[in-house]
């Protein structure tokens, strides 16, 4: 009684508005856990020892100070830092407790009704009794309560309410080299609303507030004495998405502000990547600009502009690629590594399975999605099936991953930067050959990545002696290869650049930006072999570059000196593969989709040659007429482009030594 009195005073007291609120709204109402624990601490902790009793009678004291004829069930927030508690720490002394958790969705049932109360009718004497379902299993009475008859006795009413069923994964922050902890998290009543799912959906981050139950599992029908459990929640409200668990003190954002300041930045930045690996200056301070990414931008019309920057290495085996993801996912907060090889696309985006204990579907977010707002580095990229990379073009395009399986409809949040590493199909970079040559790589899927980088192992003897030197210095005095800015801080660098959310970009540069994109546009325009050298994707990426330059200032404006590295990049990146040999241009379809403009005016020839000899013969033609009217115009791989051809199914072989268009 004295409980039910106490409560009723806290109420009346504290949250009076905010219950008679709460009651007009048909909504829970919020109490924060601190102002319970100001009013009575004795209170408070009853609260932590004995949740469930308690929270059924805060629950009976709110509706009925509110008057209501519906029950207000009372949610409790901000639990005191003690019961923050690791996923993977959960154990049997806290079975019963409330506890707080911070969790990732990692996948997620559907909503469904339960039944919670059946009320029974005795047919004889018409006594009504209810009787509570605490199992999955229905729970019927066979003897009336009032006049002790035997039988079975009338269903009167049903009361039902919502639950979803949700799978928590500890942050990757937290979870650094171990395997993270999963809870089940029931979810019931007013937190699966509409809007409580959509919060809820795989891929969000969650603060849930609840109490630890035991989940008995049956081996063959019968009870097994090891127990399963999950979080029956009170509260859950989105966790913040700008790092609170770095903990950044007014020491480290003095010590970020002065790194940002000092006019070397740039190079203390790029020297604090990968400082093991040699050499390769433009690639590090490209992954310094991705790091920071660029400003996300919504369209009046609804669109989404992303402000990630994707940047994919190719290259000779042996140079670095695989620690350089390695290094870099381990620098950004909510940065994860995969390998392409071992990894599908349901792994990498989302996917629906059909839970067991449940019996129903569930959606499940891939690494794209629980990297959200972070990085993810994709090894073996060329290795991932067809279908997988193609998985991928929604999230590395517009940044959320669709999904329609199973009855099941979802959109899931993938703002992720996506760091991928591919090996050549024949082993070693050939700068002759176009990159969609040489891996196994969608076109469609290549034009996503902002920057395209090779990294080649090229003998030079004055480099050789200096990688070499590097390496055993390496070696023999670590503390040389030091990062200047140590993972932590940059960790802490990065959350903290990453709260800046409007950049103004000033005239002087867009002018930069906009002359650049217009030069190289018109560059070969008017010429016998049209040459588009960029497109509007590159244009783009520039603005992106140029957003996140500005940010490791932590400035709010883009200036002319950040249009230029950012062009800077870009140039380094063309040059190296969108530089045609054969014409000496800058042919942006040699990188993205390996048929450059001279190769298409050939192609052209090519098929006009066949077509004539066609009309001519009236039948197929045989490819030495053809090579041989192909070299008296100039052309001396007419069979490499045929083959093309025969591969695209413009072409097809009726018989050895002939082709014919389709």
């Amino acid at each position: 009684m004295e409980l039910v009195d106490n409560l009723d005073e806290f109420l009346r007291d504290r949250y009076y508005n905010e219950l008679l609120k709460a009651a007009r709204a048909n909504e829970a109402l919020v109490v924060d856990f601190a102002r319970l624990d100001m009013f009575d601490p004795m209170l408070a902790d009853q609260l932590l020892d004995n949740p469930m009793d308690f929270f059924k009678i805060f629950s009976e004291a709110a509706t009925r100070l509110a008057q209501s004829d519906k029950k207000i069930n009372v949610r409790v927030r901000n639990l005191p830092v003690s019961k923050d508690i690791r996923i993977r720490n959960l154990r049997a002394a806290h079975i019963g407790k409330l506890l707080c958790v911070d969790a990732i969705v990692k996948s997620a049932s559907e909503v469904k009704p339960q039944i919670y109360e059946i009320v029974f009718q005795c047919p004889e004497c018409n006594t009504k009794f209810s009787v509570m379902q605490e199992t999955s299993i229905v729970q019927v009475p066979y003897v009336c309560e009032g006049c002790g008859r035997r039988g079975d006795l009338k269903e009167l009413e049903k009361k039902m309410y919502d639950i979803r069923w949700l799978t928590g994964i500890e942050p990757f922050e937290i979870t650094t080299g171990e395997q993270p902890g999963e809870i089940a998290i029931l979810l019931k009543e007013d937190l699966t609303t509409p809007r409580m799912q959509k919060k809820t959906d795989p891929g969000n981050r969650l603060k849930i507030v609840g109490v630890l139950k035991e989940l008995p599992k049956r081996i063959k029908g019968r009870m097994s004495t090891v127990l399963g459990t999950y979080i029956d929640a009170n509260h859950v409200e989105p966790g913040e998405i700008e790092f609170e668990e770095l903990d950044i003190t007014e020491e480290d954002e003095k010590a970020i502000k002065d790194l940002a300041a000092d006019p070397t930045i740039y190079d203390k930045l790029r020297m604090s990547i990968a400082p093991g690996i040699y050499g390769f200056d433009e690639i590090k301070e490209a992954i310094v600009l991705q790091l920071f990414g660029g400003i996300a931008h919504r369209m009046p019309d609804g669109s989404r502009v992303r402000g990630n920057i994707h940047i994919l290495l190719t290259g000779d085996p042996g140079v670095g690629k695989t620690q350089f993801l390695k290094l870099v996912s381990s620098m950004v907060p909510r940065g994860r590594y995969v390998s392409g090889s071992g990894v599908t696309g349901a792994g990498l985006t989302a996917t629906v399975r059909k839970d067991e204990v449940l019996g129903t579907w569930v959606l499940e977010a891939g690494a794209l999605i629980l990297c959200n707002k972070g990085l993810i580095a994709i090894d073996e990229f060329d290795k991932m099936s067809k279908d997988d990379q193609i998985a991928m073009h929604e999230a590395t395009s517009v940044e959320t991953v669709s999904i329609a399986k199973a009855s099941i409809v979802a959109t899931l949040p993938a703002q992720t930067a996506v760091l991928a590493g591919a090996n050549p199909k024949l082993g070693r970079f050939d700068p002759f050959m176009p990159i969609i040559d040489q891996i196994q790589i969608p076109e469609t899927l290549l034009s996503r990545f902002d920057l395209k980088f090779a990294i080649m192992d090229k003998p030079d003897k004055v480099l050789d002696e200096r990688i070499a030197d590097h390496v055993i210095i390496s070696r023999t005095n670590p503390e040389v290869i030091e990062p200047i800015i140590g993972v932590n801080l940059l960790r802490k660098y990065i959350a903290y650049a990453k709260q800046i959310s409007d950049l103004e970009l000033l005239p002087e540069a867009s002018n930069v930006i906009k002359k650049f994109y217009v030069d190289m546009r018109t560059r070969y325009t008017g010429e016998e072999i049209p040459t588009v050298s960029i497109t509007l994707r590159q244009y783009e990426a520039l603005l992106r570059m140029a957003e996140a330059s500005a940010k490791i200032r932590l400035d709010n404006k883009v200036t002319a000196e950040d249009a230029d590295r950012a062009i800077r990049l870009m140039k380094y990146s063309l040059s190296q593969l969108g530089y045609d040999y054969e014409t000496g241009r800058i042919d942006i379809d040699r990188m993205e989709s390996g048929v450059t403009a001279s190769k298409r005016r050939k192609i052209g020839v090519i098929l006009e040659i066949i077509e004539s000899l066609q009309k001519e013969a009236g039948r197929e033609v045989s490819v030495e007429d053809v090579k041989a009217e192909a070299e008296s115009q100039g052309i001396e791989d007419a069979e490499e482009i045929m083959e093309r051809l025969k591969r695209d199914g413009t072409l097809f072989e009726p018989r050895s030594g002939f082709i014919k268009k389709v």
